[in-house]
């Protein structure tokens, strides 16, 4: 990256990006004031942008500004038609908005004796991205511990890597707890084989052992661990989860769901200070990846206190809109829901960077088998393709979901509902309409998350109820999960509908995007081209490419100002455009124009909230940063699903 005082003296001054404080290295003291924007300019606060966005009126042509990118590609990201309006450069002001956007000519005028001036060479200016679902602080969390990553092994193969885990740890014995993250619930191989507490028992240890399932909702703890918990056979499910128990009726060791508390409650929780400085590390890694605002979509006292560590000690990068997690009990007492999550935010609200009016329901669990804890409105079928009595687990009645966002929308809440199963697509559907009627409050955006399955009849309901699509569209491609783990057991009709992302645009639904990380990797690029072509970098062909795919501009609005409007920031945030905050990143290609291939393997040079840089890929930290994700990038993942449960003539997936 080339940075100078000027134009003509850019190509032969490169220098760093932290010459002074507004171009500071990632994570260094500043950031989290940027990030505080949030906090005392939320939506109704949130100064509009002028208009227009050209740096014409006599008042802009007085002021210098502290940095100008130009020779870019300048994605404003105002319209669908936003790529056709060619700008070359854009100017952030001493305040930490956007001063300017146009012509490198028409821009030139605000740079003055002290303005930093960044040569873009050609890469996109955009707005940073906007991540509408992940689990930031769980990602930090995870971080800290030994990872499975997602690998398909044989028992023997298994019991070798936790020796080894064991060893790692020896210090822990006789009681320590050794906690996994990463276990991939379907992955012991050879196929069929079920995991069961004796298998994890053989280990030369009587510590406990809980393994921790990559998609977040399947547990697999040892006996010591489930004696630890006092699970027994007469242990009964609780609301949203299940003991899994064998045919003799004893716990199996797996839990899913809800039911993972029982063990994992008696976990001791790591280091405050190893824990702020892992958060801070994935802060950082976001930031490395573009991402300029989080929705945290699952949290608690524990995860709010780590962000008010971390804005303490100026290491919170990004803005953060937390999402109280309402669990399955708790929605039964709508008044009780409210109660509680007004108490979490007045306890934090003084946090820089933090901005409240959200809570998050799960509604179902995941689709895949053999877990099938998502709801569905038909039965899923068996291994060779006829129906069964199971639909599903739905956690919350229709009737239930409603009367608690009614509760909530009265108070000016957003609800966000976990929902993977069509039955729970539509759960969320009918309990926002009941809210609607009840309160007649359209402005709120709440939210339906996921979206695996969506019965075709529920597609129009969306715009029609004022409804965010919020989609997780890395999984939209042809591999192992959505084909072998998935086709046989729902069926080819309903398989079409997976993750129908154009089918929704075409009926004006709003699309938000999210990663839903550390589930998956944090890849945005990657995540923002597979929308595109339903297939990205690891997949195996596309996923209904033709009947679901995006456009390549409807791509980047949806993970810029499509999620913006679903947290309600995007007065604030979302597009490049004079009097918005300058949440911007800057990219090593024009990824308006690339071949939406290459989109996977865009790099950030360049990251600024608030004006602030917070990431520096010039930097040594933004270099540790960026190498950080790409190793998580690579890591292993499943390869041969089929060995798990053979091959389905009834669908064609052999």
């Amino acid at each position: 990256m080339v940075v100078s005082q000027s134009y003509e003296a850019s190509a032969q001054q490169p220098s760093s990006l932290s010459r002074r404080g507004l171009l500071a290295a990632a994570g260094a003291a500043g950031a989290a004031g940027a990030a505080g924007l949030v906090t005392a300019a939320g939506p109704a606060a949130a100064a509009s942008p002028s208009s227009p966005s050209s740096p014409s009126s006599p008042s802009s042509r007085r002021r210098s500004a502290a940095l100008v990118v130009h020779n870019a590609r300048v994605f404003t990201g105002t319209s669908a038609h936003a790529a056709a309006t060619r700008h070359e450069a854009v100017a952030v002001g001493r305040d930490g908005r956007i001063l300017a956007v146009g012509s490198d000519t028409e821009v030139r005028r605000y740079v003055g004796r002290d303005t930093d001036v960044v040569d873009a060479a050609g890469g996109t200016v955009m707005s940073g991205i906007h991540d509408g679902h992940a689990h930031p602080m769980d990602a930090a969390s995870r971080s800290l511990r030994p990872s499975l990553a997602g690998a398909e092994q044989t028992v023997a193969e298994l019991r070798k890597t936790l020796t080894g885990f064991l060893k790692d740890s020896a210090e822990q014995e006789p009681d320590g707890w050794l906690v996994v993250e990463d276990w991939n619930p379907v992955g012991l191989l050879p196929h069929g084989t079920a995991p069961h507490h004796t298998m994890l028992d053989a280990l030369p240890t009587r510590r406990p052992i809980a393994l921790r399932g990559g998609d977040g909702h399947n547990l697999w703890a040892n006996q010591r661990a489930l004696d630890i918990a006092k699970i027994t056979a007469s242990t009964p499910d609780p609301v949203g989860g299940r003991i899994v128990k064998g045919t003799d009726g004893r716990p199996t060791g797996v839990l899913k769901d809800d039911a993972q508390p029982l063990v994992s409650q008696h976990i001791p929780e790591p280091d405050g200070t190893r824990l702020a400085d892992a958060a801070a590390k994935t802060l950082a890694e976001a930031a490395a990846s573009g991402v300029t605002t989080f929705m945290e979509a699952v949290v608690g006292r524990g995860e709010l206190k780590l962000y008010q560590r971390l804005a303490e000690s100026d290491r919170l990068l990004q803005r953060i809109v937390p999402a109280v997690r309402i669990e399955s009990d708790m929605t039964k007492d709508p008044a009780a829901a409210v109660s509680y999550a007004k108490k979490l935010r007045a306890e934090f609200a003084d946090v820089r960077g933090l901005r409240f009016g959200t809570v998050k329901v799960f509604l179902d669990g995941v689709i895949e088998y053999p877990a099938q804890t998502a709801a569905l409105l038909e039965p899923y079928l068996d291994k060779d393709g006829k129906p069964t009595d199971h639909r599903g687990d739905l956690y919350v009645s229709s009737a239930e979901y409603g009367r608690l966002s009614a509760a909530f929308n009265a108070e000016g809440w957003q609800m966000h509902a976990h929902a993977i199963g069509d039955r729970a697509v539509r759960t969320s559907l009918d309990g926002y309409a009941y809210a609607l009627r009840k309160t007649g409050r359209r402005d709120l955006r709440n939210t339906t998350a996921h979206l695996q399955l969506v019965d075709p009849a529920d597609l129009p309901r969306f715009a029609a109820l004022g409804v965010v699509a919020c989609m997780q569209l890395q999984w939209a491609t042809r591999n192992i999960w959505t084909m072998d783990a998935l086709l046989p057991y729902i069926g080819a009709r309903r398989h079409r509908w997976q993750y129908p992302a154009r089918s929704l645009q075409d009926r004006r639904a709003a699309l938000a995007g999210g990663s839903d990380w550390p589930v998956d990797p944090l890849q945005v690029w990657n995540q923002i081209r597979t929308a595109i072509d339903r297939e990205g970098m690891a997949g195996e062909g596309d996923l209904y490419r033709a009947e679901e795919g995006l456009g390549r501009t409807s791509s980047l609005l949806m993970h810029t100002l499509g999620t913006a409007r679903q947290l309600r920031s995007d007065r604030l945030t979302g597009t490049v455009e004079r009097g918005k905050a300058a949440d911007l990143v800057l990219l090593d290609r024009d990824v308006t124009r690339c071949p939406v291939a290459d989109i996977s393997s865009s790099e950030v040079r360049m990251t600024l909230v608030g004006g602030t840089v917070v990431h520096d890929a010039q930097s040594s930290a933004g270099r540790a940063a960026a190498a950080r994700v790409t190793r998580a990038a690579a890591g292993p993942r499943p390869t041969a699903y089929a060995s798990v449960h053979g091959r389905h003539a009834s669908c064609g997936c052999g």
